[in-house]
């Protein structure tokens, strides 16, 4: 090619990346092979797709779904909402591999993963928990009484910490409507948030809760104003397994991550799955 010729075709890449803008023009491997304990292969194998949905910078937010033959249950599987949790992303895209190995053995279940809810917090020079807003996430959820209950808590119990404002109302975010809107829209019956680094078991709504995910045990820490928790398991009813990893940059062991997807996948057959396939 003529150094003309090359110099069109770099005019024409500079054009189509403006247009598209970064977040469109790259792959999403690109950007999320940063994250601990993430190859590239990993990444390519989830198989990621663009929802169609963008963060305050106009990132892609991408889910995948698994779906296991003759799927009784919905589960959606949440990481990265808090930007500086690195490792809750990573753990979502092994639990995508790991669901797809298993598709034909596993239990009759339709999963949804979201492993990166904040990306613009995650992928930024320096990770931080809110999104590029200055917004916790997980405080921006419409639960009852947020308008009086969000901000007395924020002032009162944070002291206006600035990583835990929840925004000027709820659902003010791209982000928390996106996931707000994947909560109407797939229905689910379980949601499982991954967060990070304080090596517990959470939980909210319905059920009886697991008692054990690998090595974290269950240790319930009490409900947020406007934390998806709060809204899924006590507003909705619809039960929300919290997972808290120990490390915020360090996932697990390949095999503890491994064991806590069974342990997950034990406790759904005993208290979701088993009622369900009862009252068909």
């Amino acid at each position: 090619m003529s150094r003309a010729g090359r110099r069109t075709v770099a005019a024409l890449a500079l054009l189509l990346g403006g247009l598209l803008g970064p977040a469109q023009a790259a792959a999403p491997c690109d950007s999320l092979v940063r994250l601990p304990n993430v190859s590239r292969a990993l990444c390519e194998q989830a198989a990621l797709v663009d929802s169609g949905a963008r963060s305050v910078r106009g990132l892609p937010l991408y889910l995948r779904d698994v779906v296991q033959p003759k799927a009784a249950l919905r589960v959606l599987v949440s990481g990265g909402i808090h930007g500086d949790e690195l490792s809750s992303a990573s753990v979502a895209l092994h639990w995508i591999r790991l669901a797809g190995e298993q598709a034909r053995l596993a239990q009759p279940v339709h999963w949804r993963f979201i492993p990166l809810l904040n990306p613009d917090g995650t992928l930024a020079r320096r990770p931080r928990r809110t999104n590029a807003n200055g917004v916790d996430l997980n405080r921006n959820f419409p639960t009852p009484e947020w308008a009086r209950e969000a901000k007395v808590y924020w002032e009162k119990r944070t002291r206006k910490d600035p990583r835990r404002w929840p925004g000027p109302h709820p659902l003010s975010e791209p982000e928390s409507r996106f996931l707000h809107e994947q909560i109407e829209s797939f229905r689910p019956h379980l949601i499982v948030a991954i967060h990070a680094p304080y090596g517990v078991l959470d939980f909210d709504g319905p059920s009886v809760p697991p008692s054990r995910l690998g090595r974290l045990y269950l240790d319930q820490v009490g409900i947020y104003p406007g934390s998806l928790g709060n809204y899924g398991g006590v507003h909705k009813r619809v039960p929300v397994v919290t997972i808290e990893l120990p490390n915020a940059m360090r996932t697990p062991l390949d095999a503890e991550m491994r064991q806590m997807w069974l342990d997950l996948l034990r406790w759904m057959g005993e208290r979701l799955l088993a009622p369900a396939e009862a009252s068909r």
